[in-house]
């Protein structure tokens, strides 16, 4: 009889059967939760049947052995889904051979997203501009967040925080499309009654629980030259008199006789203001300043200058268009008040007695003819 002992030689690579395993699981998922369990077998014997299991390092993962054959891929640590959605896994089973044999498996696991991210905004405070007198419905600003979560987890949806402006509620002021995050004006801004308008908005996703950031919103209001100047000085008399400015005869070029005092609620270039003079009984008597609005005397009073002397100066604003207001200034050349009342009723007399011969002359003339009809 001659025995015949057949020798080993590593020419069998190791198999792999998965049991069970799981093609998702949930980015929340604890570590250690099994993905997959499958068993490894090497038809060959002694060293050349002996495996070893080995996934790449940087994977959240990891092999542990359950009993015998038998191994289990669990996770080593918490999942990211916005960070990898989805791993590819190599699983290599390599016999201890020479040379040794291997065997590659490969398993794909899809992340499950879960509301674990908040909208948000590039930005955290952001601000816009828009010019009064504006269009009621008018498209302000646009604001966008974004959400790494998916599906309904991603989806956002913009608010305003309700407040209140100057005792009005600010949804009456402003809206914002839900979808979009495009603002809207509701209402015409007037610069002069607020200059700024501050407000929140919300992004809120659709998760469950739903999720939500909020940003600040300053709205600047632009002036427009919409307002005219308004002259404080000289002021209008209420009493039906006519306001007098009085200046010395004696008074030498360069005199201050009044001033010019006017205000522009604008701002801006749309205040700055300037004085002109647009007529005068006198031309070459008296001067405006350009920006102080003073009136002065360009050189000495003279014999033949009129006693009353009127001047319409008009002040313009620097908008554009320009915007004006015009004031008569009347100036008396006396040295004393009682004086200039004096020269005032002289120079009305003549006139008084014009006015009292014409009407005698009218009398005469109607009587005339009444006694002329009454003889015929």
């Amino acid at each position: 009889k001659v025995l015949v002992t057949i020798l080993d030689v590593n020419d069998n690579a190791p198999d792999v059967t998965i049991t069970s395993a799981t093609s998702s699981i949930s980015e929340n998922s604890s570590a250690g939760a099994m993905i997959a369990l499958f068993n490894v077998h090497d038809k060959d014997s002694g060293e050349n049947g002996q495996v070893t299991c080995s996934i790449p390092e940087h994977l959240p993962f990891k092999l542990e052995k359950s009993y015998g054959n038998y191994y289990s891929l669990v996770t080593d640590k918490a999942l990211d889904r916005e960070e990898v959605s989805m791993h590819n896994i190599t699983v290599r089973v390599t016999d201890r051979g020479n040379p040794p044999l291997s065997t590659d498996t490969h398993i794909s696991l899809h992340i499950e997203d879960i509301n674990d991210n908040p909208p948000a905004f590039i930005q955290t405070v952001y601000s816009a501009y828009i010019m009064e007198n504006n269009p009621r419905g008018t498209s302000i600003y646009s604001l966008t967040a974004h959400d790494s979560d998916i599906g309904e987890n991603g989806h956002v949806s913009y608010s305003i925080a309700d407040d209140s402006v100057h005792s009005a509620s600010l949804s009456s002021i402003v809206s914002i499309n839900s979808e979009t995050g495009v603002l809207y004006a509701l209402c015409s801004f007037d610069y002069e009654q607020f200059r700024e308008l501050k407000l929140g908005v919300i992004a809120r996703d659709s998760g469950d629980p739903p999720l939500s950031s909020s940003v600040s919103l300053t709205l600047f209001i632009l002036d427009q030259n919409d307002n005219a100047p308004e002259i404080l000085y000289p002021a209008f008399p209420t009493d039906g008199s006519s306001g007098v400015e009085l200046a010395p005869r004696s008074a030498e070029p360069g005199y201050l006789v009044t001033k010019v005092v006017a205000v522009d609620a604008d701002s801006g270039q749309n205040a700055w203001l300037s004085y002109h003079l647009l007529k005068a009984t006198e031309p070459g008597l008296f001067s405006v300043g350009l920006h102080s609005g003073e009136i002065r005397t360009l050189r000495a009073f003279l014999d033949k200058d009129t006693l009353k002397q009127n001047l319409i100066v008009a002040v313009t604003d620097n908008g554009e268009p320009p915007l004006s207001a015009t004031v008569t200034i009347t100036i008396a050349v006396a040295d004393s008040i009682p004086e200039i009342l004096s020269e005032l009723s002289n120079l009305e007399t003549p006139d008084d007695l014009k006015d009292s011969s014409l009407t005698l002359y009218l009398v005469i003339s109607v009587a005339a003819i009444s006694c002329l009809f009454f003889t015929f």
